[in-house]
Formats: structure tokens, C-alpha cells, sequence
């Protein structure tokens, strides 16, 4: 008899712990962002499967919610509302089934990305920087984690931790923000970060879905910082088409002014020439295995 009674507390205590506002459910811990945990959970209305990302009260600004929440595009992961409690915010975001293309090209998985599976993710990348940047939102965190896709092969930017309004860049020079082996050349000399920062870290993720890793890797944060500014550019893979090759050359110039914004670069050969800009299922594990490539 006191083993069921402990029984029954326990669970109590189990679903106090998991059911967020009489709203949602936790159902399981399926990643971390910079904040907390984020779990895969359930709306308890619609029984829809969303995100909910955790984080402590004082850890989120308002203003970092104040971008998310108003931003509404296919391409941008998006936002649910919000559940605050004594300890606790709970931010509620749509559910991406196959998570990010960071945890896909992992070797026990898929690996690296052919350049014909790549242009259709990059393609999409660039539908949402358009938006994100006509919105005066600069992200400036662009890589592979934060890149989610769904079954239909949909792209679906996300982590907007580091995000900020163009208005508000300027304020911001001097901080460093975003992950080091991403990061503008810009934003490394405390320059300031403006809409082709992003430009820049899509280079650096196309080179990240080629070789499941982005260019300097191989070193520490401090070295790579480094060697981003003073190199002509960061180490372009040898073998891939003229096309790619071109374009990650305009990624990564030098000057921020002169570097392409996000709907010119739609417009590439690269883009236009290697796709039909529909989105694609993402293939078998076993097309996807290119003997050779390190």
C-alpha cells in the first residue's frame, strides 16, 4: 500500500514537472541552446508537436523575443508564444522533425553533402536572409546547427540568441558576437557586424555541409580568429565546381561593402544553373557516402 502512494506522488510530481501552464508537455530533452535545454513537447489543445525552448527568467531579454516574435516567413522557425513561470521562461516554437543539417552530416549519419543537395539547403538559406534582412534584422549566427530542415527538405532558420536590429548594430560595435569559425571578418575587428556579416557565415556553413566542418576547424577559436582576418580568405575545398567556387569567393571578400547581399546572390549561376530552387526530400544515408572526402 505505501509502495502505491509513493508511486502516486511520484507521478504527481512527474507531471507537475513536465505539463508547463495546463498548456503544454514535455515530452523529452532533445537539444541544448545557449540558454537551457530544448524539448521536444506537445500543445495539450491541438495535440501538435512543438519546441519548447527552456531557459532561466533573467537569461532572455525581452528584446531577444521582441524579434522573434514578429518575424513570419517559410523559411524562419516560427514562433508559438511564450509561457513564463516562477523560475522560468518557456518559449514555444514550431517542431522541425529532422533537426539540423549540423546533426545530419555527422559521420555516423549522412556525412558531407554533395553540391547538389547543398544548393537547394543555401538557396532557401538565402530566401530567409532576404527576409531577415528587409525585416532590419541582422542574425549573425548562420551555421549548420541553426539550419533546420524538415521531411519535405524545407530549411528553417533558427537561433536568434545572437540576433539584432540593424538600427541596434552600431550600438553594438565593439562586442564580438556570434561562434568564431563563422564569424565575419568584421566582426572579429570589432568593425560591426551589418547584413553581409551573414553573407560571410554562409560561406563558412556551405564549406561546413561539404566537409562537416567549417573552415578552420583544425584550430583553436584564437588561432582561427587570427588566421580569418589575416588570410585573403579562409581555405576554399579543393575539387568542387567553378560555380561554388566563385560564389564562396564572393562570401568571403574582404570588405563588407562589397560583399553581396543575400537577393543578389540568389541570382548566382550557381544557384540558378545546379537547381530548380524547389525544395528536395532528403535523400537515402547511402547516396550521400563520398568515398575520399575527409
Amino acid at each position: 500500500m505505501a509502495s502505491t502512494t509513493q508511486q502516486q506522488q511520484h507521478n504527481a510530481q512527474r507531471n507537475e514537472s513536465t505539463i508547463i501552464d495546463n498548456k503544454y508537455m514535455l515530452e523529452k530533452k532533445i537539444g541544448k541552446w545557449d540558454y537551457g535545454r530544448v524539448y521536444k513537447g506537445r500543445d495539450l489543445e491541438t495535440g501538435d508537436l512543438v519546441a519548447i525552448k527552456q531557459a532561466p527568467l533573467e537569461a532572455v531579454d525581452q528584446q531577444d523575443l521582441d524579434i522573434i516574435m514578429n518575424l513570419n516567413h517559410k523559411n524562419i522557425l516560427k514562433y508559438l508564444g511564450s509561457v513564463k513561470t516562477k523560475s522560468h521562461l518557456y518559449i514555444i516554437l514550431e517542431y522541425v522533425e529532422n533537426g539540423s543539417l549540423a546533426s545530419i552530416i555527422k559521420r555516423n549519419k549522412f556525412g558531407p553533402f554533395p553540391e547538389s543537395l547543398v544548393v537547394v539547403y543555401i538557396a532557401q538559406v538565402l530566401e530567409g536572409l532576404v527576409y531577415l534582412h528587409e525585416q532590419g534584422v541582422i542574425h549573425r549566427d548562420i551555421k549548420g546547427r541553426n539550419i533546420l530542415t524538415t521531411k519535405e527538405g524545407i530549411v528553417k532558420l533558427t537561433g536568434f540568441g545572437a540576433a539584432t536590429k540593424i538600427t541596434e548594430a552600431d550600438v553594438n560595435t565593439g562586442v564580438v558576437i556570434g561562434t568564431p569559425y563563422w564569424m565575419a571578418h568584421e566582426v572579429i575587428k570589432i568593425s560591426g557586424a551589418c547584413t553581409t556579416s551573414d553573407i560571410w557565415s554562409v560561406g563558412c556553413t556551405i564549406i561546413e555541409l561539404l566537409t562537416c566542418a567549417p573552415p578552420y576547424y583544425d584550430l583553436q577559436p584564437m588561432p582561427a580568429l587570427f588566421h580569418i582576418v589575416q588570410d585573403v580568405h579562409p581555405p576554399i575545398p579543393k575539387g568542387l565546381s567553378p560555380g561554388i567556387t566563385d560564389f564562396l569567393r564572393l562570401c568571403f571578400q574582404k570588405d563588407a561593402q562589397q560583399r553581396p547581399a543575400a537577393k543578389t546572390l540568389l541570382m548566382h549561376p550557381w544557384l540558378q544553373n545546379s537547381r530548380s530552387a524547389l525544395p528536395a526530400p532528403l535523400p537515402q544515408p547511402a547516396p550521400l557516402r563520398i568515398k575520399g572526402t575527409s
